[in-house]
């Protein structure tokens, strides 16, 4: 069957809160035979009733090829979302398209984005995100079956049911998606070579580490985006990626064959060029890179290791004992920057305490764009340390700290580097973007170079978070956990900053991130001896038994799988936060 409706996107549903919630009991649901029949038949019934008579739909209906379960119903029309689950436990899809973990995740994205093209101009919404392919909970294969998670704006005039509209909507434009979802009625040559796409990005993601490479850029990659608020590709004008030839690597993929492109290696690189030539460009697209691409994005094999953490300064955040004293020595208060707590960090302090969280929590890629970066934590030059002697400066910066961190520790860096050349001192490669095409300049960088004598890197002490600080309370699921808009995230009573968090790439991790670390004191990943690295891990490994429903079976709303080092730097932005112990 058809569907009925057009390509494009539905609009987002955002939060806002209800007015006026129910009055008097709630209804009980609705008993005896529930069937698509009798659903009918009850929506057409209550048109006009007050609108908390929808509240009696809850619980599941029968469709015969497909179970509808009504979760929540809004309190009245000015809600947020009521929220439905259609399991369809047969829809043909056959094993090749969900054997593999890469494949179930692939399929069930391209499957969301079908649902919500279908869903056009319905009340009816499903969350698919934008270019990235991430698991979500709003779309999940069932070994030939699928579950979808849909939101739905149930109608009313005023406080009234509109029983016709929503007897539509819920009996015959959810039956129809459903058809049209089936694996007969699909482009499966599309689906497939969708489905090859992200099994692509996915390998070749996998032999970076073999190759001694922290991140691959295809040769006609397309980097720059359509807008500053569109992540879809640039149509007009976008330069198409051209390797330098020193660079030049190339991979042979499972179904695309042999690809070229520049091989970033390990170690220090340095990317530079004048302002506007697409420095900053490249290095989002290394960001992001940790992420699969829907095909057509123009990055779809543009990839970086998996463990890659843009750092940055975050003036104002909170840092609960964090081992700075690689960065951080001498202060002039006498305070302890091996065990170092404060409440509103300088700029510096922040920066190093982000690098350290980010290698505590198992990084061995970090990525600096200089705009985002504490100047006096980056570099001190020679005439600055003429007037002020080092037993005076408690910083240590970055720059006598880049090579023995990845020397000793094995931890490279990718820097964006504007303004000042005392980094070609340690640079291993140096990439110029000259009209956003890259050329390496590395001997000729080194020509300009120094001689620099750096000092040593002691890897930061792991912490033992005490649980209970993780709100037990939410923890135990009778907490609040949302997001407002890409700011906040709303935890139990902690409202944590996540601006400076950039490489979530979808709003949905946001909450995700939010149900994580519920999921780290209610599975007991957290309990109090393990370390914060160990309790990350700990989940990641429930993570690849459970799938990302494990964050939230219990969760009326989207979400989406976040990364653990997102989940780590939400963690230490709770200002509730408590450390238990160092080791």
């Amino acid at each position: 069957m058809t569907g009925r409706y057009g390509g494009g996107q539905g609009r987002r549903h955002g939060g806002g809160g209800g007015r006026g919630g129910g009055r008097g009991p709630e209804p009980e649901p609705i008993g005896g035979v529930r069937d698509e029949a009798r659903l009918s038949s009850e929506l057409l019934r209550m048109d006009g009733a007050s609108y908390g008579r929808y509240k009696s739909l809850k619980g599941d209906w029968d469709f015969g090829d497909f179970t509808l379960t009504v979760e929540r119903v809004q309190a009245d029309p000015f809600a947020p979302p009521s929220r439905v689950r259609v399991l369809v436990p047969d829809t043909g899809i056959p094993k090749s398209a969900w054997g593999d973990p890469v494949r179930r995740r692939a399929t069930a994205d391209y499957l969301g984005r079908r649902a919500r093209r279908l869903l056009r101009g319905s009340l009816l919404k499903i969350d698919t995100g934008g270019q990235e392919v991430i698991e979500r909970s709003s779309c999940q294969l069932t070994d030939g079956g699928i579950d979808l998670r849909i939101g739905i704006d149930l109608p009313g005039h005023g406080r009234r049911i509109d029983g016709r509209t929503a007897e539509r909507e819920l009996c015959r434009t959810l039956p129809d998606l459903v058809d049209d979802l089936d694996w007969e009625e699909i482009d499966v040559e599309e689906a497939v070579a969708f489905a090859d796409t992200v099994a692509d990005t996915v390998a070749l993601r996998a032999r970076l580490a073999e190759r001694n490479l922290v991140a691959f850029v295809a040769e006609g990659a397309v980097l720059p985006r359509r807008s500053g608020v569109s992540d879809e590709p640039m149509t007009r004008g976008a330069v198409p990626f051209d390797p330098p030839e020193s660079l030049r690597v190339s991979v042979d993929l499972p179904h695309r064959g042999t690809v070229s492109g520049m091989g970033v290696p390990e170690g220090i690189t340095l990317i530079v060029g004048g302002g506007f030539h697409g420095k900053s460009t490249l290095l989002h697209a290394l960001e992001r890179g940790v992420y699969d691409h829907v095909p057509g994005d123009g990055r779809e094999l543009v990839v970086t290791r998996d463990d890659a953490v843009k750092i940055r300064a975050e003036e104002g955040r909170r840092v609960e004992r964090v081992d700075v004293s690689p960065f951080v020595r001498n202060l002039p208060t006498g305070a302890d920057t091996s065990d170092f707590r404060t409440e509103n960090a300088s700029g510096s302090t922040s920066q190093a305490a982000n690098i350290c969280e980010a290698v505590e929590a198992g990084s061995h890629t970090l990525l600096v764009d200089e705009d985002s970066t504490a100047t006096n934590l980056m570099i001190r030059d020679e005439r600055m340390q003429a007037l002020v002697h080092g037993d005076r400066e408690p910083l240590i910066p970055f720059i006598d700290l880049v090579r023995p961190l990845y020397r000793e520790h094995g931890v490279s860096t990718v820097l964006v580097m504007g303004g000042s050349g005392d980094y070609f001192d340690v640079a291993d490669q140096v990439i110029m973007l000259d009209a956003y095409h890259p050329h390496d300049v590395t001997e000729r960088a080194r020509e300009l170079a120094h001689e620099r004598v750096d000092a040593g890197f002691a890897l930061p002490r792991a912490r033992v978070v005490e649980p209970a600080s993780v709100d037990d309370t939410t923890a135990r699921g009778r907490g609040r956990i949302k997001r407002r808009d890409t700011d906040v995230l709303v935890f139990g009573e902690n409202d944590i900053d996540v601006r400076a968090i950039e490489q979530f790439a979808d709003p949905g991790q946001i909450t995700g991130a939010g149900l994580a670390l519920r999921a780290l004191v209610g599975g007991r990943h957290l309990d109090g001896t393990r370390t914060l690295a160990e309790a990350l891990d700990s989940l990641d490994e429930a993570l690849d038994r459970g799938g990302v429903t494990l964050l939230g079976s219990d969760f009326g709303g989207d979400y989406v799988l976040p990364r653990r080092y997102e989940v780590a730097a939400v963690l230490n932005r709770l200002r509730a936060l408590r450390v238990a112990g160092q080791r």
